[in-house]
């Protein structure tokens, strides 16, 4: 197959409304190719997946996965986001850079490798759902029916550059306690005074250890919430932190660090999108150096904080195009891409 199959493939998936929990139609788009192609494939919720040829449980097994979620198009689009546009060497349309062309890209490399026999590894391939929300229908729900995985290649707009770290997340539900009293008089105390105390110390601490790959930890305070009337002293002020983490601590870590510098109650939302790296030596990263990509951190999100096992992120098009208006992605990226993947693996099948 030539690229041009696989970049029509992107455009009916641009056509096709994919929202996070709204990704049936694309979802039977990509069985349907997948079907076409002679390959059997496996489906739960709005997940695909298949498996190559010569499967051999003996063998370790590489995960080959993006995602065909999106999110809304923003107000700020001059095109129909939903219209397959190709113009001056670019492909427009929702979807199309994240992460679009590194999914079409990643199947092409499976496809590529489906019927050779003697690979040193198994293949998965899977296009998985609600990736944007981090949703609890997407490949997290399919990771108990994939078996054991050795090696992740995540698909997500890298400029086929290797992310061999990832930042997780930590969104904290901070809740200040004083009483109430009324504001003309000495009365109460104000839990507005004691949240501010927590809240320069989150501005202003500095967590010791720093990540090599992805730098310090990162906590912001984004969101306060307190009192009801300007006369009365309140007794609750809620705030919200968000802790962009790094794999120098674990999310237990930093919970119990920040636990006992503050007063407030600290509730964490999730404990579930973690930080994840990849050893310099793998044999993946190595092949990628031999290529002449270059490694780095990425700050931005994946479903690799979901995945409990080695991965890296890398595909074509750029993450400073992720959800801005009349997204689009360069069709030499997704030729480049397809090829990309396959010299890649052919160092470590």
């Amino acid at each position: 197959m030539t690229s041009t199959t696989f970049t029509d493939l992107l455009s009916r998936l641009i056509a096709t409304p994919s929202f996070s929990r709204e990704e049936h139609v694309t979802a039977e788009l990509l069985a349907d190719f997948i079907h076409n192609q002679g390959i059997a494939f496996r489906r739960k919720h709005n997940n695909i997946w298949a498996a190559n040829l010569h499967f051999d449980p003996a063998k370790p097994t590489i995960l080959l996965n993006s995602h065909h979620d999106t999110v809304k198009p923003n107000s700020a689009y001059t095109l129909d986001p939903f219209e397959p546009l190709v113009r001056d060497g670019k492909l427009y349309g929702l979807g199309s850079n994240d992460a679009g062309a590194a999914l079409v890209s990643l199947l092409a490399a499976f496809l590529h490798f489906y019927k050779r026999e003697n690979l040193t590894h198994n293949l998965l391939f899977a296009a998985t759902a609600e990736e944007e929300i981090s949703g609890l229908n997407g490949v997290e729900s399919i990771l108990p029916e994939l078996g054991d995985i050795a090696l992740a290649i995540v698909g997500e707009p890298t400029l086929f550059q290797m992310a061999v770290a990832e930042k997780g997340l930590l969104v904290l539900d901070c809740t200040a306690q004083g009483k109430a009293g009324h504001a003309a008089r000495e009365e109460g105390v104000n839990a507005i005074y004691e949240a501010m105390s927590d809240i320069e110390w989150f501005r202003s601490y500095r967590f010791p250890k720093v990540s090599p790959t992805l730098g310090p930890v990162k906590m912001s305070v984004t969101v306060i919430q307190a009192g009801t009337q300007h006369n009365v002293v309140p007794a609750e002020c809620r705030f919200t932190v968000d802790v962009r983490c790094t794999d120098a601590y674990s999310h237990e870590e930093l919970l119990d660090i920040i636990r006992s510098q503050v007063r407030a109650e600290v509730v964490p939302r999730s404990m579930r999108l973690r930080p994840s790296a990849i050893p310099m030596e793998h044999p993946i990263v190595q092949a990628g150096l031999v290529m002449g990509l270059s490694a780095y951190g990425s700050p931005t999100s994946s479903d690799q904080a979901l995945m409990p096992f080695t991965s890296i992120k890398i595909g074509p098009g750029d993450s400073a195009r992720s959800h801005s208006a009349d997204e689009f992605v360069y069709l030499h990226e997704i030729e480049q891409g397809i090829a990309g993947y396959i010299r890649l693996l052919e160092q470590v099948l």
